[in-house]
């Protein structure tokens, strides 16, 4: 039986710095905000969260402090995966130890897999799991691509219980949910593609867009369970132009800087990420104006 870890829509939450160390007041205000605007869950130390470049201390101290701060309010997802297959076991351990409900388990990068590799370095995670793991694929960040005969066959593991998609094909995702059906719950990737994967069964999105506005994208998802489809169709238009924003540079750099802009930590990050070019950053805050997150 597949266990639903939430519905709705999930922050991908960003991990704010000062001076070169983990910001947790910036952090723990954040997690507040997030929680009293609605949001359905909190992923903490993933892409978003910049946990790439966080030492191992850091990053098991970004998940335990998420799960402390979030205190059971919302299920925390803790971003676990690694190209290296032991260390994400060893994470993932930790994860569930503290108290995290889920785990996010991006493919391995750079040195990739084959699909059998991905089977196999999944199952050992999963089975050293004692949460629900939700994948990650996004073949244009790691190179490595889960098929979906391959999330089939994982799906089939009692702990593997949904999947990020962001590789940004909607007929890989539509046969995904052909094959799996109701034993893996699909998220949504990709701001700009809540809606398409919604209408194909999916069960919400795992979000940038949220950091910024977790009400708004929370009730996209709402809206469509709801039955009230225009709504929720009108909101996912509207915001494309703040979405597409928010990817002028590679994720984190934009949020890191809309999200200083709205005073949650400084716009600091790690290299090899490097700050908002000017131009983008004049847009991206025209466009944060005009839906009153600034002024």
């Amino acid at each position: 039986m597949n266990t639903t870890v939430f519905t709705g829509a999930a922050t991908a939450i960003i991990t704010p710095f000062r001076c070169g160390k983990v910001d947790y007041e910036s952090f723990g205000r954040l997690i507040d905000w997030q929680i009293r605007s609605g949001i359905s869950a909190i992923v903490a130390a993933g892409t978003t969260g910049e946990g790439s470049t966080l030492t191992d201390a850091e990053h098991r101290e970004v998940i335990r402090f998420a799960v402390e701060k979030t205190a059971g309010r919302v299920p925390v997802i803790a971003g676990t995966g690694s190209n290296d297959t032991a260390y994400a076991i060893e994470l993932t351990r930790f994860a569930c130890d503290v108290g995290a409900d889920a785990v996010l388990l991006v493919t391995p990068y750079y040195n990739k897999a084959t699909q059998n590799g991905l089977i196999a370095s999944f199952t050992a995670i999963a089975d050293a799991s004692t949460k629900p793991v939700i994948l990650y694929n996004v073949p244009s960040r790691t190179g490595c691509n889960i098929l979906p005969c391959t999330a089939k066959i994982l799906s089939e593991h009692p702990k593997i219980s949904g999947i990020k998609e962001a590789s940004g094909d909607i007929s890989q995702v539509a046969e995904t949910a052909a094959l799996c059906g109701d034993s893996l719950d699909i998220y949504s990737g990709n701001d700009n593609q809540i809606l398409p994967v919604l209408s194909l069964g999916g069960k919400g999105v795992i979000s940038v867009l949220s950091n910024l506005m977790p009400a708004e994208t929370d009730k996209i998802c709402k809206d469509f369970f709801k039955g009230d489809f225009a709504s929720a169709k009108d909101a996912q238009l509207k915001l494309l132009p703040l979405i597409d924003a928010l990817f002028c540079e590679v994720n984190p750099i934009p949020v890191k800087a809309a999200m200083a802009e709205m005073d949650f930590g400084d716009d600091e990050l790690r290299l090899p990420l490097t700050r908002l070019e000017p131009e983008h950053r004049e847009k991206l805050f025209a466009l944060m104006r005009e839906q009153g997150l600034i002024h």
